[in-house]
């Protein structure tokens, strides 16, 4: 079988099993990025922690608009920064530690279900929210402008919330008890694994696979449709006062679809080449490929979490007027000799 050249971090190659089965015995497949993975994922946790914390304080201290899509933007942000000290970990393994797990198998286990659990909460809401805001624009807004619906939307929303958040939760219960370590595996984490011996593993990650095209399928479906609509009233009727508002709101749509497919796509592709490894016969050379590129794409899904502030920034009314708010203030709070020196340099 083909060994896999990579290097440990002293330098020397590596022989550590990688998979359950006694014949299959492959060299580490995780030193080569190890200095990559510390660097971004200390920067998304930086990022994702700012980000997602004025997120929050900007939605929960606005009311006002309790049956809009602030319900479901709350939930995508508080996944977002769940998914925040699982990236820590993450830097306290690969840089602290030198890939070498001292916390045990069962935390283990929880740190990386519950990374994948807010990834894959974050996937789910966000193709909520595409299916929310296609159904707003196709309706021509009228529902909204019910009093009864208020209590109504915003009910369907919470409870919509309260079910993913609920059957996520008790799935990664579920998969953190069922996640017994071998012992070859005691002192790594997010290593290579095998999954020859218990396939129903591999099959259990193409199921979240296809949770993530279902999403996506759903997204691409909803936001192309919200996007040719406005453009096409734009078109249609530009005296219409909000004429040049649709035509923003319809490129914000495809940014939103564009930002959505960068993050996540790769990762699900490579996704499943990986899964294949996993469950068949393969050569210690193909799973080092796999599993390098399959932790490459996963650092573009965790980068979601950062640029998701972004996708609010764009979604939300309320969260544009609270950051422009702030940056106004800051602007007020500087020395006044300063801003003078600044309206100097700008009128020269």
């Amino acid at each position: 079988m083909m060994a896999f050249p990579f290097m440990n971090s002293s330098g020397s190659d590596s022989q550590v099993p990688v998979g359950p089965s006694p014949s299959t015995h492959c060299p580490s497949v995780t030193s080569s990025l190890r200095i990559p993975l510390t660097l971004f994922y200390a920067l998304f946790v930086v990022l994702g922690l700012a980000g997602n914390l004025l997120a929050l304080w900007v939605f929960l201290r606005d009311r006002s608009k309790k049956g809009s899509v602030r319900v479901l933007l709350v939930n995508v942000a508080l996944s977002d920064l769940l998914l925040v000290p699982c990236m820590g970990f993450r830097v306290w393994y690969h840089g602290v530690r030198g890939e070498r797990w001292e916390l045990g198998a069962t935390m283990c286990h929880v740190v990386r279900n519950f990374f994948y659990m807010n990834m894959y909460i974050s996937i789910v809401l966000l193709g909520l929210i595409s299916v929310d805001r296609y159904v707003k624009i196709s309706r021509g807004g009228v529902p909204l402008q019910r009093p009864r619906g208020l209590a109504m939307r915003c009910g369907w929303r919470t409870a919509a919330c309260a079910l993913i958040w609920a059957l996520a939760l008790a799935f990664t219960l579920l998969m953190t008890l069922l996640g017994e370590e071998t012992p070859q595996e005691l002192n790594r984490c997010f290593q290579y694994k095998s999954h020859q011996h218990s396939k129903w593993k591999g099959y259990r990650n193409l199921m979240l696979v296809v949770i993530f095209w279902i999403s996506y399928g759903c997204m691409v479906l909803c936001y192309v449709k919200i996007a040719f609509k406005l453009l096409r009233t734009s078109k249609e009727k530009p005296d219409l006062p909000n004429a040049a508002r649709y035509a923003r709101t319809a490129k914000k749509s495809f940014f939103v679809l564009v930002l959505y497919t960068v993050c996540f796509v790769p990762h699900h592709i490579v996704y499943v080449f990986y899964i294949v490894t996993q469950i068949t016969d393969t050569s210690c050379y193909w799973r080092g490929v796999v599993y390098q590129a399959k932790e490459v794409a996963l650092l573009f899904s965790a980068l979601n979490s950062c640029l998701d502030p972004i996708m609010y920034f764009l979604l939300s009314s309320s969260m544009r007027k609270q950051v422009m708010r702030l940056l106004g203030s800051a602007r007020q709070d500087l020395p006044e000799t300063a801003v003078d020196r600044a309206g100097v340099r700008l009128r020269e």
